[in-house]
């Protein structure tokens, strides 16, 4: 997480320091119009170098996930993320509000499963890279994150004994290819869990202390078994990437690949418009949280992001530290030393990934913003928040209002925020 926050505070002073003094120039005078030949200083091709699809390290192992790399449990995760039948109604699968079609999200502002949701659906390509997964960060794995739909009542609304019966009846031979024998479910209540309604919690506790382990130890495989599935979805590279790599080649052929207002967006991306402090990296994400003063979606019940988050991850039994987690203590370094009481958090809202963004609106966490051009002029304006401190700072602020030394005001004109708009498009495979 250091290592994190100094390359993201490295980044934000190059952004700042190249905002400021860079010009687009044409690399030479009779180039047609639409060329995207832009001359780049070393520094600027250091930090382009560092947004490559190549620069993507492999997905880090994650010590309490035992069977990530099994192709078994990653086949048995393949089948668990498509079955509808590990809802309550029967309709909603993982692939409901993560579609392969639509980048392993939904498209909706916030997601419908067996209820209304509160915020959007992330897209899952990518997650294996994150410590912290939610928009709140309340997860500390991408298996601990699979089960928390599943016991959600407004997403898949099931419950632990149900999930076992039904892994029993349909996945029995999968599952114990991955895991070894089932526990014996002879017995057990259709319907019991921590989480469920009173009836269903009631059942539960009038379950056997071990039996409880037991289904809970189901229930927490059939997690480790999604995110192996998960572990396993690739990004493809875009028209951005191939450009990127022939200017770090020195290809001469370069700008054939972005048009000129593409370049100049990404000249804003990584200089005056500051994107790149935050959005960083091959994923264009740093994988913190902040809060730069995105309206709330209910004004009178502003959501407090991180801030109402770490209680929640830390008393998980499915983190890291607990029981069904396959980690040793000493692995479990970003939980243990997690910050919890930093006032920033509130309403902070972890930094999404920006590859395919184009094709994802609406945006924010709650889908507050219909359009990319919309989010570009919201980081000009940067509103106050509802809750907390926004990192965004403005030259209309007053004198007395907290200022950040890394971050001054983004000031940009409408032709800029055009340019920033097309170069946000060319993170999209198709575009």
């Amino acid at each position: 997480m250091r290592r994190l926050q100094s390359m993201a505070r490295m980044l934000a002073t190059t952004a700042a320091a190249l905002g400021g003094a860079l010009t687009v120039t044409l690399a030479d005078a009779g180039e047609p119009p639409l060329a995207g030949r832009m001359r780049w200083s070393a520094e600027e091709k250091a930090v382009l170098a560092s947004l490559s699809l190549e620069r993507l390290p492999p997905v880090p192992a994650d010590p309490s996930n035992a069977v990530e790399r099994l192709p078994a449990a990653i086949e048995l995760g393949r089948r668990l993320f498509d079955d509808t039948r590990l809802s309550r109604n029967g309709a909603v699968a993982c692939a409901t509000c993560h579609d392969p079609a639509k980048q392993f999200q939904d498209g909706l502002p916030v997601s419908q499963g067996v209820g209304t949701g509160s915020r959007r659906a992330m897209p899952i390509v990518g997650a294996g890279h994150a410590t912290w997964l939610f928009w709140d960060g309340r997860k500390d794995s991408l298996w601990a994150q699979a089960l928390g739909p599943l016991e959600d009542a407004v997403e898949h609304g099931t419950n632990r004994t149900r999930v076992a019966h039904r892994v029993a009846l349909d996945h029995r031979v999968a599952y114990e290819a991955a895991f070894g024998p089932l526990p014996r479910l002879e017995g057990l209540p259709g319907d019991a869990g921590p989480l469920g309604d009173a009836a269903e919690r009631a059942a539960w506790q009038a379950m056997d202390r071990r039996r409880r382990e037991d289904v809970s130890r189901v229930f927490a495989n059939v997690g480790k078994a999604i995110a192996a599935y998960e572990k396993t979805l690739p990004h493809a590279p875009t028209r951005l990437d191939r450009y990127l790599d022939a200017v770090q080649r020195g290809d001469r052929n370069a700008g054939d690949l972005l048009r000129a207002d593409e370049t100049r967006g990404l000249r804003l991306f990584i200089g005056k418009a500051q994107c790149v402090s935050c959005h960083q990296g091959p994923l264009f994400t740093d994988q913190q949280f902040h809060n730069t003063g995105v309206p709330s979606r209910d004004a009178a019940r502003p959501d407090r992001g991180r801030a109402a988050a770490t209680s929640a991850v830390l008393a998980d039994e499915f983190n890291c530290l607990g029981p069904f987690s396959d980690a040793r203590p000493d692995q479990c370094q970003e939980l243990r030393f997690m910050v919890t009481h930093d006032p920033s958090l509130d309403g902070a809202f972890k930094t999404p990934g920006l590859r395919g963004v184009a094709d994802r609106a609406p945006y924010m966490h709650a889908g507050q913003l219909a359009t990319l051009e919309q989010v570009v002029r919201h980081y000009v304006a940067a509103p106050h928040p509802a809750v907390g401190h926004s990192e965004l700072t403005h030259r209309h602020d007053g004198a007395a209002a907290p200022k950040h030394a890394e971050r001054p005001p983004i000031e940009l004109s409408d032709a800029e925020i055009a340019d920033m708009t097309s170069f946000l498009r060319t993170l999209s495979v198709q575009r």
